[in-house]
């Protein structure tokens, strides 16, 4: 067998990395591109900048690696989920910048659709939010002109995740690139029947979508096209697509019921696997599709979304100018011995699962004289983990499932301080396994799809354990700290109200 090439399209950079068929990563190449901030509260990213970008990247790791198309396998696409991308289909054109889930614009949507809430939640396992891809392409067609929402209706506009739109490109594009999505990307569009795993037709009347714009969906392990779009891929088959943060559950091997993942990136999602039936959540978390193999059952999961975790180190750093570097922030957290009673709530975008507060805004307290921005950098820190307790809380309440190991990936999971806080604010065990979790679930999604691996269990064993932490915080200490969290989101959401 060759290698297999992934691409891991996140919301700030492009990564590509080539693995060896014993999973193993051999070499990658990433770079970042440009986020676009029109407004407050609007996220945009170019599409044809992020399709460059893959390209190059491409190129970069079979230039590193010096291999060629006959030694790829199979590919393995990952991306970042609910970003919206509406473009031609005979030309592949953008015709409007690709709005990002963080992006809290179509708040009336939201408002229009808010007396359906509860037939949503059931259809489509999802809070009605701002946060999910119906939201952000009505917004678009709502601002198109007559003639392209009549293309829309005609199929000749085409919506799609970023999978889609990698996959098409990669397959040809206007030549004959194949519009398809997997089903963990689907589930994340809020048109989607988690049941059915396909379209629903409820959804598509409510939210005016035209079904014609639509890709098909496809089961996450399997056969999704052939490269033709980019010649050192060409006659690659893709074979394993998942919205990212099923890939890095994916990639950690979260394959039984009650295995909890967290990735910490750009922001912060906690999925724990049900097993395969959907599990409804009675506490502010979604039901998502955790992948499908071809020929087999959906696995499903719970998770809680965070917004902003990794970009509040950034904003640290290009906003406040604390930090020359994000690597600096955990020098900076640990140089004090505690947050100084400063608590930081990142609302930046509103706050995500488990309150659903898109109308809070970003707040430190607890600031005298005493506190430095080492106690601010700690406190940016901890919200996260803060944050990610919230919804470690809330999993065990929905789903029955202890919760008693957290296995945790990302960039910020290298911060062996922020690991050591979650395991104590949390009260469970935190193990991480490959930073790369992400990209390694690509990986192992489409080496399953093409034979390289025989299976989940195949996988498993490939696994490997980098750091562990118990907890030491007590009980009274942990509760004490947790009111302390509450009593500041509460400050933020008491901004708004006045």
């Amino acid at each position: 067998m060759g290698h297999i090439l992934a691409i891991d399209e996140g919301t700030t950079s492009t990564r590509a990395a080539v693995f060896a068929e014993d999973g193993r990563m051999v070499a990658s190449a990433s770079r970042e591109f440009a986020q676009h901030f029109p407004r407050p509260g609007w996220v945009e990213h170019d599409a044809e900048e992020i399709w460059l970008t893959t390209r190059e990247m491409i190129g970069t790791v079979l230039g590193r690696t010096q291999l060629t198309h006959s030694d790829i396998s199979c590919v393995g696409i990952t991306d970042q989920r609910e970003t919206t991308v509406v473009w031609e289909a005979a030309t592949g054109r953008p015709v409007h910048p690709a709005i990002v889930w963080q992006d809290t614009r179509g708040e009336e949507i939201v408002e229009r659709l808010a007396p359906h809430a509860a037939d949503i939640a059931a259809r489509t396992g999802l809070t009605v939010a701002t946060y999910f891809s119906a939201i952000k392409l009505s917004w678009i067609l709502d601002t198109l002109p007559p003639r392209q929402r009549e293309e829309a209706s005609a199929g000749e506009l085409l919506f799609g995740t970023v999978d889609s739109w990698l996959i098409w490109n990669l397959t040809g594009g206007p030549a004959g690139g194949r519009h398809v999505t997997d089903v963990t990307n689907a589930s994340r569009t809020m048109l989607m029947d988690l049941k059915t795993l396909d379209w629903s037709e409820e959804m598509l009347a409510l939210t005016g979508v035209p079904r014609a714009m639509l890709p098909e969906i496809l089961p996450s392990i399997g056969e999704f096209g052939t490269v033709a779009g980019h010649q050192l891929l060409a006659g690659v088959p893709i074979t394993g697509v998942l919205g990212d943060q099923q890939s890095a559950a994916f990639g950690q091997c979260a394959f039984s019921p009650g295995d909890t993942k967290n990735t910490y990136g750009t922001g912060c999602f906690l999925l724990t696997n049900t097993g395969t039936a959907p599990v409804a959540s009675a506490g502010g978390l979604i039901t998502t599709v955790a992948y499908q193999e071809a020929g087999r059952p959906a696995a499903y999961a719970l998770e809680g979304s965070i917004a902003v975790a990794g970009s509040l180190v950034h904003w640290l750093r290009d906003g406040l100018g604390i930090l020359t570097s994000s690597e600096e922030v955990e020098t900076l957290a640990s140089s004090v011995e505690d947050s100084g009673d400063v608590y930081f709530v990142p609302a930046f975008s509103g706050l995500f699962a488990p309150r659903w507060r898109p109308d809070a805004r970003g707040t430190i307290v607890g600031l005298t004289r005493f506190a430095t921005k080492g106690h601010i950098a700690r406190a940016a820190l901890e919200s996260t983990a803060f944050q990610t307790a919230e919804v470690i809380e809330t999993l065990r309440q929905d789903s029955g499932f202890a919760i008693s190991t957290l296995r945790a990936d990302g960039g910020m999971a290298v911060n062996d301080g922020l690991m050591q806080f979650q395991a104590d604010i949390s009260d469970c065990e935190v193990t991480r396994g490959s930073i790369e979790s992400t990209a390694t679930g690509a990986a192992f999604a489409a080496g399953m799809g093409a034979g390289v691996f025989a299976g989940t269990d195949d996988l498993a064993r490939l696994w490997e354990e980098t750091g562990r932490w118990e907890p030491r915080m007590t009980a009274a200490e942990r509760a004490a700290r947790l009111t302390r969290w509450d009593e500041a989101v509460q400050r933020s959401l008491g901004w708004v109200q006045g």
